[in-house]
């Protein structure tokens, strides 16, 4: 037979070198920098996404992902797909069209929250609260009270603000209410105190690339007996099919039916993270990042920069720094990358042009990073006041 000949268009076909990436220091608000275990798992040979060896790593991940979410959920699994995802992964399962849900919004995230739901078909209300400060039980309890919704959203740690949100008396207060308490720990988990089941919090998610120092692609989703039960009750089909948990949980569950072929390598990644948080313990690691975040808090005062939130709400794993009036902060933020290989970021939403977003999560939650932060920044500071 005859070989046939193509037509082929070969416009782009480009001859490239061959990746070279040059590292920086990642001292935004995610990515961090990946622990080099990690990347050294990540680069293990790939199995199916069935064969024994990878089974049994799952059940390893779900394990670990109950002691850092210190819960004993049975369905705890890694989303394949970023934070984002498994936000949407808990929207679009626990709600259905014509749900009441109450949303608290102080920055940024509270804000998808909304909009995901929003999508979903929810009848959704918000609570508000300037951006950088929390809400108050007394505040969550009239929310309740007057809305009566399914399920009450909360972000612990809002990325966009460098807040923490209490959480003592709002799972008493959700179930008094016959109210869902959904939580976003993108930024805290294996990074600041977090305790789902003394907590009383429902369903929860996060990502894999802030205080885990996995790259980003996975993220962690958990729901507890009432989340599960009122997924079961739907009375119609999860309106995203690939993140369906009602299928999900036969492939995470005993059946291990096939839904999609999951990310095999991003998996042994979570996996060593896992493993990282559970050698060094949870309090251990709380208190590690405490004790850089407020090192890093005096030294930022001894060079004559304040921090946006008040210090009894601040995140330590994320800080946001007010941009003073006579400063560049575009130029600030420009100068650490180009001269020092230093990111971080700038504000969201209402904060932007305002704050400089720093991260000190998981790896890089350390001394050294803290002094060659504070040095780069004094520095750029100086440079760029107008």
């Amino acid at each position: 037979m005859a070989q046939k000949s193509y037509n082929i268009n070969n416009a782009h076909r480009k001859q490239t070198q061959q990746l070279d990436v040059y590292p920086r220091f990642l001292f935004g608000p995610g990515p961090s920098n990946a622990h080099p275990r990690i990347l050294q798992a990540m680069g293990m040979r790939q199995v199916g996404h069935l064969d024994p060896q990878f089974l049994a790593l799952m059940d390893e991940i779900q394990e670990l992902l109950r002691y850092a979410w210190q819960t004993d959920n049975e369905f705890t699994i890694p989303v394949s797909g970023t934070g984002s995802a498994a936000m949407e992964a808990s929207l679009a399962n626990l709600l259905e069209s014509g749900d009441k849900v109450l949303i608290g919004v102080n920055g940024y995230f509270g804000n998808r929250m909304t909009d995901m739901a929003e999508r979903y078909g929810a009848e959704v209300h918000q609570l508000h609260r300037p951006w950088g400060t929390v809400f108050s039980v007394d505040e969550i309890r009239q929310g309740l009270e007057k809305h009566r919704p399914a399920i009450l959203g909360l972000v612990h740690a809002e990325t966009s603000t460098g807040a923490c949100q209490p959480f003592d008396e709002i799972g008493d207060l959700c179930r008094k209410y016959d109210c869902l308490l959904l939580v976003d720990t993108v930024t805290s988990l294996g990074g600041i105190p977090l305790l789902l089941d003394e907590w009383k919090i429902d369903a929860a998610y996060s990502g894999s690339q802030k205080c885990l120092n996995c790259p980003p692609g996975i993220a962690p989703l958990t729901f507890g007996e009432r989340a599960i039960a009122k997924l079961k009750k739907r009375k119609s089909k999860v309106a995203n099919w690939y993140l369906d948990m009602t299928m999900l949980m036969d492939y995470w569950g005993d059946n291990r039916t096939y839904h999609h072929t999951a990310p095999i390598n991003m998996n042994y990644g979570l996996r060593e993270a896992l493993r990282i948080v559970a050698e060094e313990g949870l309090e251990e690691r709380w208190e590690r990042h405490q004790t850089i975040g407020e090192s890093f808090w005096e030294g930022l005062e001894g060079i004559g920069l304040e921090c946006f939130v008040e210090k009894r709400y601040r995140l330590s794993s994320l800080t946001t720094v007010k941009i003073p009036e006579d400063v560049d902060g575009r130029a600030v933020h420009k100068h650490l990358l180009e001269e020092y290989n230093i990111e971080i970021a700038g504000g969201l939403g209402e904060l932007s042009g305002k704050v400089w977003r720093v991260g000190l999560m998981g790896y890089n939650s350390r001394s050294s990073s803290v002094a060659l932060l504070l040095g780069a920044l004094k520095s750029a500071v100086a440079l760029y006041r107008r």
